[in-house]
């Protein structure tokens, strides 16, 4: 195990919140899981993919170099992105409105953005009487307020990830990904064939797991930058927050399971308890994937929402021994199928659209640009980069 005991201040050295990194920082130390994995070594320059693998260890913070971080900067050309407006559809230009445009201008966005903030209200009401008057918690009533936001009935759980696609405007806060988590939870529950109660109950799990952050100060939690060692151990103790203050609660085991375990990975390498998969929650494994999920696809100061192609990636490249088998896969399957026919830009510079999706490779579907047709699971230098 770690140590994570008090170091001498280092001023080119200061430990930065994960929500915080950005592409081009370098490490300055190497990054471990719980249980001593090496993740990301020393000195390493940090790219996007390898910031979201930090999200699916669920590590909090890093610590970065400063001067080496500036002095690599002022070596590297700043990137340009190309515009979808100028990017090339085989011989043809994309016309009409872009994908995000489609999606906000639906009367099923409109609706559930309108709920969404009700609900937030709602729950941020719920939340505080929970943690400072001790009121009791009614998962009936929280479950109602929560899936009634959006009719899965009426727009489907593949509508619902588009949706989520383009609500990101709330990431930062905790009373908005506790939702989101929810909703995925319900929608993953429902794919798992769950009985309907036990998809009532993944939903209140996802709702609750991350209820021990509530009691952390803002101080610490809205910190721009260096948290010292003690206010990191204080972060990442919120699994255990969590759990004592819903120990008392006459609420189902595990829905206090969820929040004391949604950090657990089944290779052991989790935390606060750093257990296998056979001592883990099954609800706990539920939320652990919608967590992520939500957190990897969430924007950051330097970029919109992750493409989840890119995040379907990097779980089939490093997160299959982290959670488990049979929840992971069923989720990867059905998230990439949502997708299916959706105009997407390639890394080459190509748009297309999404025409077949690949099982042994479910990040590299197949996609038509004009009268071509590319595997992307042949196409090693090419992936998908955003829908446009």
């Amino acid at each position: 195990m770690k140590s994570y005991s008090v170091r001498p201040a280092n001023p080119r050295m200061k430990r930065v919140p994960l929500t915080n990194l950005v592409p081009g920082m370098v490490t300055s130390e190497d990054v471990y899981t719980p249980n001593n994995q090496l993740i990301v070594p020393k000195n390493t320059t940090l790219t996007d993919k390898l910031i979201a693998k930090l999200e699916l260890y669920s590590v909090l913070n890093v610590r970065i170099d400063e001067i080496e971080t500036e002095a690599r900067k002022s070596n590297t050309a700043t990137s340009k992105i190309t515009p979808a407006s100028e990017v090339e559809v085989g011989e043809e230009e994309p016309e009409g409105l872009s994908y995000s445009e489609i999606i906000k201008s639906s009367p099923e966005f409109v609706e559930f953005q309108a709920n969404f903030d009700e609900a937030i209200d709602g729950f941020k009401s719920s939340m505080n009487a929970i943690i400072e008057q001790g009121e009791p918690i009614d998962v009936n009533e929280v479950f109602h307020n929560t899936i009634d936001m959006f009719d899965m009935e009426k727009n489907s759980s593949h509508g619902f990830f588009h949706i989520l696609q383009n609500m990101r405007q709330y990431d930062d806060l905790t009373y908005a990904h506790s939702l989101n988590v929810a909703l995925i939870s319900n929608v993953l529950a429902g794919w798992l064939h769950f009985s309907p109660e036990d998809q009532k109950l993944a939903t209140v799990c996802g709702l609750f797991h991350d209820i021990g952050k509530l009691t952390i100060p803002d101080s610490i939690t809205k910190k721009p930058d260096k948290l010292t060692d003690e206010e990191y151990k204080i972060m990442k103790n919120h699994t255990v927050a969590g759990f004592q203050l819903l120990q008392n609660q006459d609420v189902d085991d595990h829905i206090k399971n969820a929040a004391l375990m949604h950090h657990e990975k089944c290779d052991g390498s989790g935390y606060p308890l750093g257990i296998p998969g056979s001592q883990i929650d099954k609800f706990a494994k539920i939320v652990a994937i919608a967590d992520v999920y939500d957190a990897m696809t969430a924007a950051r100061v330097y970029r919109g929402p992750m493409c989840p192609f890119t995040v379907v990636e990097i779980f089939e490249k490093e997160g299959l021994q982290c959670y488990e088998a049979e929840y992971i896969l069923c989720f990867l399957e059905n998230v990439v199928m949502t997708f299916i026919n959706n105009r997407v830009k390639l890394t080459n510079g190509l748009i297309g659209d999404i025409v077949y999706i690949n099982k042994q490779h479910l990040s590299k579907p197949m996609v038509q640009c004009g009268s071509k047709f590319i595997d992307l699971s042949k196409e090693k230098d090419v992936s998908i980069e955003c829908f446009v």
